[in-house]
């Protein structure tokens, strides 16, 4: 080739690459348009959080007035004292925490292992089995409510940590998860863990495990909070004040005469204070819970 023909091949793709480039170059206005709408986003978002947290700091007399005040005010502590000591939140506040990590925890365990058996033995309708704990999303708790208090009556867990949390621990979802992801693992490492002499329990537990810890971060992170804003089976299992979560003992701020205006600022603080320990995990475990999101998507 000449030294002419190489100058134009050279040139051709100098100007291959500019116009690339002008085209993957955004439109001047793009960034703002998208800022604008994450901003937008953020505030529809964060605002009803933050105008909760200033009436927990205002008196009564700030919360009625108008227009309202948009700033926090100087009784932030006395309403959190207040709201504390009447709702009795510390108490509330346990159950919630206890109901929270236990009903994570048993989910985790048996969809775990169910999905290890649907995934590595071979067995007679073990898919017929995964269909029937699949089907069982059309079946939430309010839908057999009735069926699953009766068998929690008759074993005696109304008001117990057992009646709060084991009729909540199935999950079709976290059990969908774990085969999806278990289904990821290569056929060669199962047969080196077979050449090692590793039966199926050490396997689930040296091989398995170690692999499946950001999924399970992220999945206990999100029944974490499952749990802890159930609010229906609660109050529908409990009937002792100490027995109640936080979500339904937040009635105990709200006047129960009809002549009584509700303190907002105390509500608001109980509310805070309930929203507290969700955020904690969600912070602490914020690293693990977006890894364990992108690995389940691979």
């Amino acid at each position: 080739m000449s030294a002419v023909g190489a100058r134009q091949l050279e040139q051709a793709r100098v100007r291959a690459g500019a116009v690339a480039a002008q085209r993957k170059k955004p439109f001047p206005w793009q960034k703002t348009i998208v800022h604008a709408l994450l901003i937008a986003c953020i505030a529809v978002v964060v605002f009803p959080l933050y105008y909760a947290f200033v009436i927990s700091t205002q008196d009564i007399q700030e919360v009625v007035q108008r227009p309202p005040r948009l700033y926090p005010s100087s009784h932030l502590f006395e309403n959190y004292a207040e709201a504390w000591r009447k709702a009795h939140m510390g108490r509330m506040l346990f159950n919630s925490f206890v109901m929270g990590v236990t009903v994570a925890v048993g989910k985790i365990v048996i969809s775990m292992l169910s999905a290890f058996a649907i995934v590595y033995f071979d067995f007679r309708g073990r898919m017929v089995c995964f269909w029937m704990i699949f089907l069982t999303l059309m079946l939430p708790v309010p839908v057999r409510i009735m069926s699953t208090y009766e068998v929690v009556g008759t074993l005696g867990w109304i008001n117990t940590y057992q009646g709060l949390t084991i009729p909540l621990m199935a999950s079709a979802t976290a059990t969908f998860l774990f085969r999806q992801f278990f289904m990821t693992i290569p056929n060669e490492l199962v047969e080196a863990a077979q050449l090692d002499g590793a039966g199926p329990m050490r396997f689930l537990f040296q091989f398995l495990l170690p692999l499946s810890w950001a999924n399970i971060a992220a999945l206990f992170v999100v029944l974490f909070i499952f749990g802890w804003n159930q609010y229906f089976w609660p109050i529908l299992i409990t009937n002792t004040e100490a027995m109640r979560t936080v979500v339904i003992g937040l009635e105990e701020l709200i006047p129960r005469s009809g002549t009584e205006l509700p303190t907002w600022n105390l509500i608001m603080a109980g509310a805070m204070m309930a929203l507290l320990p969700p955020v904690a995990v969600i912070l602490f475990m914020q690293r693990w819970f977006v890894k364990g999101l992108v690995e389940s998507e691979k």
